[in-house]
């Protein structure tokens, strides 16, 4: 278990130092100025998230009947809910600072880099393979796109 947890640990440092770059380097190229976040700024959030991932990554290898996505997801909600006044105010504040498109760049390395590992398995599906991924990443895009169309729509922000 202490091998893992020093996996872990080293792999959400460098996801969090990748995280803090592209936060800053995100809030430079904003059309705002004012919404600069100097790395230090991230720091705070990353941290949040960071502690949340570890506490997740536990208790998923403590309780395994219990996906670890689900243990992350609820802790996350729960240090976040506005009702939780003792957490809540805080965490969203800080992780609000944090942008979706930093936090989704070092998952869609480790993405490449693993396929990359096992191109030669990758090859063996062959082409058909290629094309069902293919779809189902489009398909994916498309139905992600109707529904955030369908809630803006709703809420009318467009």
């Amino acid at each position: 278990m202490l091998e893992k947890f020093k996996e872990w640990l080293l792999i959400l440092c460098i996801s969090c130092t990748i995280v803090i770059f592209g936060n800053t380097v995100n809030t430079l190229t904003d059309a705002n100025k004012e919404a600069w976040l100097s790395p230090l700024a991230n720091i705070p959030g990353v941290l949040i998230l960071l502690i949340i991932s570890l506490i997740g990554l536990i208790l998923a290898e403590l309780i395994p009947q219990v996906h670890v996505s689900i243990w992350i997801t609820l802790i996350g909600v729960l240090l976040a809910m506005p009702y939780n006044t003792v957490t809540g105010p805080f965490v969203a504040a800080e992780v609000g600072k944090i942008g979706l498109l930093p936090l989704a760049t070092p998952i869609l390395a480790y993405a490449g880099v693993s396929i990359g590992k096992d191109w030669i398995e990758f090859k063996k599906i062959g082409w058909r393979g290629i094309i069902v991924a293919f779809l189902v990443m489009v398909g994916t895009y498309i139905g992600s796109a109707i529904i955030a169309q369908l809630i803006l729509k709703a809420q009318g922000i467009i």
